[in-house]
């Protein structure tokens, strides 16, 4: 029987208990998934409090969002798959079907063929975050050159993928910090500016780098504690796409800066956008292409044995010096 880490109620990670469970089949639609690697999220911690965008129907139940693996079985009516062949998970609503197990049933259409020249692990490191920083800056509100972009957070995932994904549109990047440190991280990955948190002045800042245009898109995971700070240099329309809340309090929105710009905070969240084919296929293309050109490429800061979730959470939970994926490897 395949093993599975699960969780039993709303009680965190800390909760979490590495179960056997049953082989489950394929159904219509749907493929099975001989699990070899799978990433863990900041999203996934949320939802083991009951504080994301889904709930779970019912416990026991798995997390995980991004998996890489081996085709083992094939439902029905699902076709341009083979046995064998090497895939990894998209961003999906997946309930009780995390990926957080040795094997993994999901939906034929939240699953993508694995790059090429990419390992196991680099694969269950892609579709999340860079879907993630790529439709706000490509698809909602499309950016280029003589735009700006506030990329909060920049050390994150999916702030580096934000600026990566910035670089090859030819948008100007500013990226946050709190730590100095991370500057020359954030500038390989693309950003154009940084900004230190606590030791820059951040609206000043934003508006000498933009030349007292302000900034176009902000990309914000942080919450509370920053927004109130870059929206006196919101330029006329900007848009603020909110995904997350790393400061564990919803933001007060600073409508007199809002008006004045006449800009828009949306909620977002890149599992609305995945679920529509059209656009789902038009980010994979570009992720898709960005890899083979060398122009983006995951980066894994530290792997994990399959037995050892709790410990990857815990340091995954720690202030880090180094940055990336924190993975699991299942040994399979």
């Amino acid at each position: 029987m395949p093993r599975a880490w699960q969780i039993h109620g709303y009680d965190g990670y800390q909760g979490l208990k590495l179960d056997e469970v049953p082989l489950e089949e394929p159904g219509p639609g749907e493929l099975r998934l001989r699990v070899e690697a799978f990433a863990l999220n900041w999203g996934d911690m949320d939802l083991m409090r009951d504080n994301y965008s889904f709930s779970f129907e019912s416990f026991p139940a798995r997390v995980g969002i991004e998996a890489a693996g081996i085709v083992d079985a094939v439902g029905p009516g699902v076709e341009g798959f083979e046995l064998g062949e090497r895939v990894s998970t998209m961003p999906y609503f997946y309930y009780g079907r995390g990926a957080s197990t040795e094997s993994l049933v999901v939906e034929a259409r939240y699953v993508a063929k694995a790059p090429e020249g990419l390992s196991a692990v680099e694969c269950a490191s892609i579709w999340m975050q860079y879907l993630t920083a790529y439709f706000p800056q490509a698809e909602i509100t499309p950016v280029g050159p003589g735009d700006h972009a506030l990329v909060t957070a920049g050390t994150s995932t999916a702030g580096a993928a934000a600026l990566e994904v910035g670089r090859v549109l030819g948008v100007s990047t500013i990226a946050t910090t709190r730590n100095p440190a991370s500057a020359d991280y954030l500038r390989a990955k693309g950003a154009d500016h940084v900004i230190v948190q606590g030791q820059d002045d951040v609206a000043a800042r934003l508006r000498d780098i933009t030349g007292g245009k302000g900034v176009n898109l902000v990309f914000d995971p942080v919450g509370v504690g920053l927004i109130s700070q870059y929206s006196p240099a919101l330029a006329r329309d900007a848009r603020i796409f909110f995904y997350g809340t790393l400061d564990k309090e919803w933001p007060e929105l600073p409508f007199v800066d809002m008006f004045q710009a006449n800009a828009t905070f949306q909620p977002y969240s890149v599992f609305n956008y995945v679920q529509d084919p059209e656009l789902c296929r038009k980010g994979m293309d570009f992720v898709y292409d960005q890899l083979a050109k060398g122009t983006i490429r995951p980066q894994v800061d530290r792997l994990f044995p399959m037995e050892q979730y709790i410990e990857a959470w815990d340091y995954l939970s720690r202030p880090r010096q180094s940055h990336g994926k924190v993975v699991i490897e299942t040994g399979l």
